[in-house]
């Protein structure tokens, strides 16, 4: 027994030995500078494409909490979100205002690290913006099918993946036109562009690349089509430079996040029905004017000191009533064009559940808390998805 326990505790000796000398290899190879690799020719007139992490001026170190996060990382719904990184445990009042890292994306894991900078320069890990640019799409294919018949699940799929192209995109141009602007806002200040992860050469390479992809798309559908799809891009190029001139800028969004309602109908009928379609355009327009200014109180204060223009500023203490209006013009419009399209009676039941999640989000928001701002920001979703089902049991009951 005696013999036992001494050679157990040899081993115990031992092992604590060994992994203190790990420990000590490790942590002299982290803090000693990184390993200069000499490219290849061929990839070094190639390296201006990628990211150059060491000279960002806010790139990710791997310190004590960074590892913390990654080691607690669980995969799930929860890290695959729409959010915008806002976190707020409590929801209550003005203590949580302040942006709050919630934890590595799915970018961060599962991309090559060459390739992150570029996903999130299109929002890839925020995927609100391709639903809030999808849903007026999917709710003009959808009210364009025959009566009777399911909507063109190809004609759907198209626009699906042009939404996402073309919200990236916008992303690219709002970033590149916005990169002295995003370097002042607690929001912003670490995308891609603004932290100097990416030259505007690259993400100006990277845009090229969004735009080709999404001619792609845009030329499967016909020439009335493509000639409309084409045009949207003078009000993607020009927004990002409307909150410098105008208090605004979010109808101007509006204007171009809901293109897809004039698109998507002409992509199914070659033309357009302006009693149908300029109703259903402009509640998006609307829609867009409630969930964007809700979105705009996150900056508002920032917004102040760099000198930019929103609605939230504009409308200041009398946001609900505005925003109220606006709901208001938002569901009279798309009942206007689902008469003009003699659609079913499920439209209707849907359109008053859309009306009661509108309500809820203008009447319950904290425009002092980032945090609520942001959670009814993204519940959008399910107002878009509540007027698509409201079309597609209409038209097929």
């Amino acid at each position: 027994m005696a013999s036992l326990w001494l050679t157990r505790s040899a081993s115990r000796a031992r092992l604590r030995h060994s992994l203190s000398s790990s420990l000590s290899i490790i942590s002299s190879s982290s803090s000693s500078s990184p390993t200069t690799i000499t490219s290849p020719n061929f990839i070094t007139r190639l390296s201006h494409l990628f990211p150059d992490f060491e000279n960002s001026r806010h790139h990710f170190n791997v310190s004590k909490k960074n590892l913390s996060l990654l080691s607690n990382f669980r995969p799930g719904i929860a890290w695959i979100s729409t959010s915008s990184g806002v976190a707020d445990n409590s929801g209550k009042g003005d203590q949580n205002n302040k942006n709050v890292a919630g934890g590595p994306s799915w970018i961060d894991v599962y991309l090559p690290r060459g390739v992150q900078p570029y996903a999130k320069l299109a929002r890839l890990d925020k995927p609100i913006g391709t639903w809030l640019l999808a849903w007026p799409c999917m709710w003009s294919i959808t009210l364009a099918s025959t009566p009777g018949q399911l909507p063109d699940f190809k004609m759907a799929a198209l626009f699906g993946c042009g939404a996402l192209l073309l919200r990236g995109a916008g992303c690219t141009v709002n970033d590149l036109l916005d990169r002295d602007i995003d370097t002042m806002v607690e929001r912003t200040k670490l995308r891609p562009l603004a932290s100097g992860l990416l030259t505007p050469f690259q993400g100006i390479c990277f845009l090229g690349f969004q735009l080709l992809l999404g001619l792609g798309i845009l030329l499967q559908l016909n020439n009335y089509s493509r000639v409309l799809g084409a045009s949207s891009l003078l009000l993607v190029f020009s927004y990002p430079l409307t909150k410098r001139f105008t208090f605004w800028p979010q109808a101007y969004l509006g204007l171009t996040f809901n293109w897809g309602a004039l698109l998507g109908w002409s992509a199914v009928k070659g033309s357009l029905d302006p009693a149908i379609v300029f109703p259903l355009y402009f509640s998006g327009v609307f829609w867009t004017l409630v969930y964007d200014t809700i979105y705009a109180h996150q900056d508002k204060e920032d917004d102040l000191k760099v000198g930019v223009k929103s609605t939230a500023l504009r409308f200041g203490d009398s946001t609900k009533e505005w925003t109220t209006g606006f709901g208001i013009a938002c569901i009279s419009s798309l009942a206007l064009s689902g008469y003009n399209a003699d659609i079913g009676w499920p439209y209707y039941a849907f359109l008053a559940a859309a009306s009661g999640q509108l309500a809820w989000q203008i009447w319950t928001v904290n425009l002092t808390c980032q945090a609520d701002c942001n959670r009814k920001f993204l519940s959008n979703k399910w107002f878009g998805a509540l007027i698509f089902s409201g079309i597609l049991f209409g038209r097929v009951f």
